[in-house]
């Protein structure tokens, strides 16, 4: 499978930190400043051309995640061909800085199910039934 990939200026091309990654690095095109508590967007300027039956994430990376307090989560569906723009968060305590070709964010190719709904009067009992958060204990 070939993910087709289009880029803007200055923009650089997704990769894979070693050939097994699930993830492809996405990088930043810009120096910006995400301020403490705050988030930024960033337009990476890179375009994909994700096949039917297909999805891509946008996943943390866990180093940011860990060292910088950084988050950033989305998602790109097959047919959408505009420009991967991320929010990242910062949920830290002091601004960080981030500068044009830093690694910004990573994005993973998945299957997807594309089950066709169906309206029911019920569903079906199950043992946790509408059991919520906390349900199942420690």
């Amino acid at each position: 499978m070939k993910l087709r990939v289009l880029l803007d200026e200055g923009a650089r091309m997704p990769l894979r930190a070693h050939p097994f990654d699930a993830g492809m690095d996405l990088f930043s095109r810009t120096d910006t400043r995400i301020p403490a508590r705050g988030s930024a967007v960033f337009d990476t300027g890179v375009h994909v051309e994700i096949p039917e039956g297909f999805v891509g994430f946008i996943k943390s990376k866990s180093g940011l995640n860990v060292k910088k307090n950084l988050q950033a989560e989305g998602v790109i569906d097959a047919g959408y061909t505009g420009p991967i723009v991320v929010k990242v968060y910062n949920h830290g305590d002091e601004d960080v800085y981030i500068c044009a070709g830093d690694k910004l964010t990573q994005l993973v190719i998945l299957p997807v199910a594309l089950p066709e709904l169906e309206l029911a009067e019920s569903l079906t009992e199950t043992e946790r039934g509408a059991g919520g958060f906390g349900s199942t204990g420690r």
